[in-house]
């Protein structure tokens, strides 16, 4: 996709006129960018083989970089060579619709059936993970689920929520905004940030406060793992504003 906007750009035929900001969009940024930021679920498939973790900073910060240079690659071809009317939520679907970016009917079926394999691949993995979570959560010592609940209940709960939203709306902007913004909140700022202060409490009586992690962080100071909670708190007031603006804006 990058390269066929590129190569669309290159001959002069990008149609994008973006502005140089819309102050309109901040709100739905915030979820945006929280959801954005899944690429961390990569990283501990790079920092378990690494045996010395002495320069495991530095593979961090380049992984970083690298995830920051395709997105903004990414974006900005998409947006300087597709009019903004025709940008769709799901942004492979754009090539599906315009000839002129992708003549080829192979490559346009591939790509608009791509979210289809990514999400074919994905989504047993992760129900079957969420599954399992559920498990945990209501496991008690020493006893065992019946095989309607293990076996029928647990996988309903799973699998109901995401196909009734998907029957339910074709809004991806909201959708992604409502979970990036709710859910991973919650998963990426929230929960992390509390293990953080947490475990510092429960290791400090055994270890002393003189002890030294020498893998420790740069951003170990607790002001950081404040700012983090102070910025789950402002995504989630941004993105209820916009959605409960965006509701009550009366329609033409």
């Amino acid at each position: 996709m990058i390269i066929l906007a590129l190569i669309r750009i290159g001959k002069g035929e990008g149609q994008g006129r973006p502005p140089a900001a819309s102050f309109s969009g901040i709100p739905n940024l915030f979820g945006v960018c929280v959801y954005s930021f899944m690429c961390q679920h990569s990283l501990p498939s790079l920092v378990t083989p690494i045996s010395d973790k002495r320069r495991v900073g530095r593979l961090v910060l380049a992984d970083y970089a690298l995830i920051l240079a395709f997105y903004s690659l990414l974006s900005f071809t998409a947006i300087f060579c597709f009019a903004g009317g025709d940008l769709r939520d799901m942004y492979t679907l754009t090539f599906t619709d315009s000839c002129h970016a992708l003549d080829a009917a192979p490559l346009r079926y591939f790509l608009g059936l791509f979210p289809v394999f990514t999400i074919s691949t994905n989504f047993p993995i992760i129900a079957v993970t969420l599954r399992n979570n559920w498990k945990s959560l209501f496991h008690r010592d020493g006893g065992t689920y019946p095989w309607v609940v293990d076996r029928v209940a647990f996988p309903l709960i799973t699998l109901v929520p995401p196909v009734v939203v998907a029957f339910c709306t074709h809004n991806l902007e909201s959708l992604v905004g409502i979970t990036g913004a709710y859910a991973g909140t919650g998963i990426q700022y929230i929960v992390p940030a509390s293990l953080v202060l947490l475990s510092r409490r429960h290791l400090e009586p055994a270890l002393g406060r003189g002890a030294v992690n020498k893998h420790r962080s740069p951003f170990r100071h607790t002001f950081w793992v404040g700012f983090v909670l102070a910025w789950a708190t402002f995504c989630l007031m941004f993105v209820t504003a916009n959605i409960v603006l965006t509701e009550t804006k009366p329609k033409n």
